[in-house]
C-alpha cells in the first residue's frame, strides 16, 4: 500500500494519473480532472468534471471543486466549500466552511470566503477582502481591500466595495 502525508501523518493515497499530484485514497478525483504534480486533494474531498487544481493548492475536507473551476497558486479550498462552474480561486485565497464560488466568479490575493456565503456570476473577491455569513455578491460586483461583507449582505450589479476597512452587514453600511 502506498501512503502520503498529507500533514497529518501517512495515509492511504496515489498519484493522480492526469498531473500526478497526490490525492488520499479516501477523496474522490476524476480521470478527466487535473490534479498537478504539487497540488493535494485529501479527506473526503471531490474534484471532478474538468476541474483543475495546480501549483500548490489543497482540496480538503469535504469540499467539492468540479465543472471547468480552477484551484491553484496557493490557494485552499476546504470543509464543506464548493467551486464549480468556471470559477477561479487563485494566490492564498481560502474559501471554507460551506461557502460556493460559482459561474465566472474569481477568488484571489488572500481573500477569504466562509460561512454560506455565495460568490457567483462575474463577481470579483480579491486583496484581503472577507466575504462570509449568508451574504452573495454576484453580478459584476467587486469586493476589494479590506473590505468585508457579512451577514445577509448583497452586493450585486456593478456595485464595488472596496474602501479600507469597510464593514457592510444584514443589508446595512456599517463603516469601521
Amino acid at each position: 500500500m502506498t501512503t502520503f502525508d498529507f500533514g497529518n501523518g501517512p495515509v492511504p493515497a496515489h498519484q493522480h494519473s492526469n498531473g500526478g499530484g497526490w490525492v488520499a485514497d479516501s477523496a474522490s478525483v476524476a480521470d478527466t480532472a487535473y490534479v498537478g504534480p504539487d497540488a493535494r486533494v485529501y479527506g473526503n474531498a471531490w474534484v471532478y468534471g474538468d476541474a483543475l487544481v495546480f501549483g500548490n493548492a489543497r482540496v480538503f475536507g469535504n469540499a467539492q471543486v468540479y465543472g471547468n473551476a480552477e484551484v491553484f497558486d496557493n490557494a485552499r479550498v476546504y470543509s464543506n466549500a464548493r467551486v464549480a462552474g468556471n470559477a477561479l480561486v487563485s494566490n492564498k485565497a481560502r474559501v471554507f466552511d460551506n461557502a460556493w464560488v460559482s459561474g465566472d466568479a474569481k477568488v484571489y490575493g488572500k481573500a477569504r470566503v466562509s460561512g454560506t456565503a455565495l460568490v457567483s456570476g462575474y463577481a470579483q473577491v480579491y486583496d484581503n477582502a472577507w466575504v462570509s455569513g449568508t451574504a452573495l455578491v454576484y453580478g459584476n460586483a467587486q469586493v476589494s481591500d479590506n473590505a468585508w461583507v457579512s451577514g445577509d449582505a448583497h452586493v450585486s450589479g456593478n456595485d464595488e466595495v472596496a474602501e479600507e476597512d469597510m464593514f457592510i452587514e444584514m443589508n446595512g453600511w456599517h463603516f469601521g
